[in-house]
């Protein structure tokens, strides 16, 4: 694999096809990595197939300000979700109604854990099914994949103030859903 920047690899590959499959090489496990949390691991090799080739497609409109692809990859990415958003909203509510499981063997302090554990997961679920679509994606690409401001803003191609406000957004709703659990929230107010 070459070590020249993802411009340079793009550029090329208007000529030689082929070529786009380093981008491939470089980001399809980052990619996967952020579809299978969105829209669950049987449907992520399809949206990542879907994300690239899209990409594939969208190559000569490549912004060529930018050495790192992977932004531009997750907005793609961050799109076909869009399209799979139905499904998504919907397993969010499913796990919301999920009563949590009786554990009849083990200690006390396990199946307290394990009860608390499911009904700080239904309450996540529950807040991010009462997000906006965008306020959702911007607070899953930082708290999943770990994007700066400026990262998101670039995935999709919204000024950073709007990622800033979308996600001070999504802290408040996920926040009220949660009730007293917001400690793991903290942690993102730290980031960008």
């Amino acid at each position: 694999m070459s070590c020249e920047d993802d411009v340079v690899v793009i550029e090329r590959s208007w000529a030689e096809p082929a070529r786009f499959a380093e981008i491939y090489d470089r980001h399809a496990a980052h990619i996967q990595r952020y579809l299978a949390r969105r829209v669950g691991a049987q449907a992520a090799e399809d949206a990542l197939n879907e994300t690239f080739l899209a990409a594939f497609g969208k190559r000569h409109r490549y912004d060529r300000a930018r050495p790192d692809a992977r932004p531009w990859l997750y907005g793609i990415a961050t799109r076909v979700v869009g399209q799979h958003r139905r499904d998504e909203v919907r397993e969010y509510r499913l796990r919301a109604s999920l009563a949590p499981a009786e554990e009849v063997d083990g200690p006390a302090d396990r199946v307290a854990a394990k009860v608390s554990a499911q009904a700080t997961s239904a309450a996540v679920a529950t807040g991010l099914t009462s997000l906006a679509d965008g306020d959702r994606d911007v607070l899953l690409l930082i708290a999943w994949e770990g994007l700066s401001y400026e990262e998101v803003a670039a995935a999709l191609a919204i000024p950073v103030g709007t990622v800033r406000s979308r996600l001070n957004r999504a802290r408040r709703k996920v926040r009220a859903a949660l009730g007293s659990e917001v400690r793991p929230l903290e942690e993102l107010s730290n980031h960008g």
